[in-house]
């Protein structure tokens, strides 16, 4: 099953923290925060490619997002729920799910444009093609490169960044994953990797 959100273009639980991607430039970034005098500042590191990553899919969020007030703001469904109605203008189609790599603990990561909702659709359709053939287990997703995206809009063409991405693998689900759910406010929050559990080393 689609994500079932549109891909036309138009003119509280617990903190984890994030990785983002920029669709302008194409940087997949790491997010953290730092104690630093006793003052908690934002780290952030960039993520060299080609990378594997454990996805979610199964805890899948579909919904609406925005950063209108400087923050994120969610109304997200599980997959397969009916769709929230949209809170705002402001809010754009998104989604959002717990991703996962030993070294770097579970994280978070959400989208909203479009040119990313594309890819994410094709990638969630592999995985409910594989789903049946892996009960208990969790795909991991290789991202090996960018592919360009050209745009037309008013102001002429616009160039964006999209993941060139497959699932390449099925793990044992790390139990790391069920122990902490997707926040509203996806900020980076300090946090220790969690323990590699049998099997993370796979990626």
């Amino acid at each position: 099953m689609a994500l079932g959100l549109s891909m036309e273009s138009t003119g509280g639980g617990d903190i984890l923290p994030i990785i983002k991607f920029d669709a302008k430039s194409g940087d997949f970034i790491q997010q953290d925060r730092e104690n630093i005098n006793g003052t908690w500042e934002k780290k952030e590191t960039e993520l060299s490619l080609p990378i594997k990553i454990a996805f979610d899919f199964e805890n899948l969020q579909v919904g609406w997002l925005s950063f209108a007030s400087g923050a994120p703001d969610f109304a997200m469904v599980k997959i397969g729920e009916a769709m929230p109605a949209k809170p705002s203008d402001e809010h754009k189609q998104a989604f959002r799910l717990k991703i996962y790599k030993p070294e770097l603990g579970i994280r978070e990561f959400s989208h909203s444009a479009k040119t990313v909702l594309k890819t994410m659709d094709v990638l969630h359709n592999q995985y409910e093609a594989e789903k049946g053939h892996n009960a208990g287990k969790i795909p991991v997703v290789h991202i090996t490169g960018l592919t360009t995206v050209k745009v037309n809009s008013p102001n002429g063409e616009l160039r964006f960044k999209a993941p060139e991405w497959s699932i390449s693998e099925w793990i044992d689900r790390p139990s790391a994953m069920d122990g902490a759910v997707p926040s509203a406010a996806p900020i980076a929050a300090a946090t220790t990797p969690a323990p590699q559990p049998s099997g993370s080393d796979l990626f």
